[in-house]
């Protein structure tokens, strides 16, 4: 921790009379310095003073404590006057997390253990203990706070004059979940796994209620064994629930199939999904709306379509309901493209920019890929006309810079594999990077 801190190395001399084969230098004269680590001394310095001025952690402190964490100190029930022990203050568990994006760290035990060695964390901390169990718990369980957050912070610099909303940009990525492909089972196998668990839970309520040792750490130990069981029923439980409707899916998709839906005990809300290098792994899909003008997450969205047809007009209605601004101009490329979805959007008053999808396979057989088809609606049949015009092609050439930056940025911090399960806690992560996101952008743009 203290690499350069004199007093802690000590001359030592070697003693082997050997020569260096290249310079045939006789090293027995060699002096090094080797590490003294039972050397007991005292160092007069604040966790403060350890710290650089211009340390980066110092602005993410800066900026967590300009915030109203109102609504976060409102859930704790530990008062002046009253029993319990206090409690963490929230500030300081929100800006370890948002510290430990910034530093590609994703995992509560991994955090726990920066805490107790690092002195970036152990400044945010202040002496202040933390364990996994509370940080992961206070991850998951802000969700309603970090969209109100991330709607305050876009609409303040509206307000500003900063954000604009003049072009914004959708586009999606495909997340790893945090359930593997082999816990995934079809329904004569949930069933056995239903029955084994209910078998667990039950054999486990009754050893604790006949055992007769009454030691702490036991008691603890089989409680913490008794409630992952019941967790494990209860995912069970929810995988069949989801079972049908999965069934039901595939059936449309491959009529006449005949193969069975399967699920993942792990984290029934997850789905099999096509990923970038082509591979089939249980994922997220994670959409972010970004501002065309800053780069800024506006609007988040997580489904488990594997799919980005039909999320587009969501997401829109969702910017335009946030912020009370219908944006001119919604680029996307060619897998949002669908008619129900650019006739939404262009009918809420946005022009949507997105390339021609089949083009090359139109103009082969002769065809004008900007003319009407059949089933067009008159706003699909108005958006492929503008998409001729130079202007349409100019707005959809700034969709990369746009949309991409913020996924590359998030993947480039750790946002590869999600460490919850359920799709409400994989959509709280997300807000937590996309709140990260801006931080680091309104420093880059010199707004903070």
């Amino acid at each position: 921790m203290f690499p350069n801190t004199p007093g802690i190395v000590k001359s030592w001399r070697y003693k082997g009379g050997m020569k260096d084969s290249n310079s045939q230098q006789d090293v027995s004269r060699v002096r090094v310095q080797r590490p003294q680590r039972l050397q007991i001394q005292w160092r007069e310095a604040a966790l403060d003073q350890l710290i650089p001025k211009d340390h980066r952690v110092r602005a993410v402190w800066a900026y967590v404590d300009s915030l109203d964490l109102t609504p976060l100190y409102g859930k704790i029930q530990a008062v002046e006057g009253g029993a319990g022990r206090p409690a963490v203050d929230p500030g300081i568990l929100m800006a370890l997390w948002m510290f430990a994006i910034i530093e590609g760290v994703s995992s509560a035990r991994h955090l726990a253990r920066l805490c107790e060695r690092d002195l970036a964390y152990m400044w945010i901390c202040g002496d202040v203990g933390v364990n996994y169990h509370l940080l992961a718990d206070f991850r998951t369980a802000q969700g309603e706070f970090l969209d109100e957050l991330l709607t305050d912070t876009i609409a303040t610099l509206m307000h500003q004059g900063v954000v604009t909303l003049e072009t914004v940009a959708q586009d999606g990525m495909r997340v790893r979940a945090h359930a593997g492909s082999r816990s995934f089972r079809r329904e004569k196998s949930l069933k056995e796994c239903r029955q084994a668990a209910a078998e667990q839970v039950q054999r486990l309520r009754e050893e604790s209620e006949h055992d007769a040792d009454h030691d702490a750490s036991n008691a603890r130990r089989k409680a913490a064994a008794e409630r992952a069981a019941k967790e494990r029923l209860e995912r069970v439980e929810a995988a069949l629930q989801e079972l049908t409707e999965l069934q039901r899916q595939k059936e449309q998709r491959k009529k006449g199939s005949g193969e069975e839906a399967r699920c993942s005990t792990t984290d029934p809300e997850a789905r099999t999904m096509k990923m970038a290098d082509g591979g089939f792994r249980p994922a997220y899909n994670v959409q972010f709306a970004t501002d065309g003008a800053t780069r800024m997450i506006v609007a988040v969205d997580v489904t488990n379509n594997g799919s980005d047809g039909g999320q587009m007009a969501p997401l829109h209605k969702d910017v335009c309901d946030r912020y009370g601004k219908v944006p001119d101009n919604y680029t996307v490329d060619g897998g949002f493209a669908t008619n129900d979805d650019i006739t939404k959007v262009e009918q809420a008053g946005s022009r949507v920019a997105a390339p021609m999808t089949h083009d090359d396979r139109i103009r082969a057989r002769g065809g004008d890929p900007h003319a009407r088809r059949a089933g067009d609606s008159d706003e699909m049949a108005l958006f492929r006309e503008r998409m001729r015009t130079d202007q349409a092609k100019d707005v959809l050439k700034q969709r990369p810079s746009i949309a991409e930056f913020p996924n590359a940025e998030c993947r480039n911090r750790g946002l590869h594999q999600f460490r919850v399960r359920g799709q409400d806690k994989v959509r709280t992560a997300s807000l937590w990077h996309a709140i990260t996101f801006n931080f680091m952008r309104m420093l880059h743009l010199r707004v903070l």
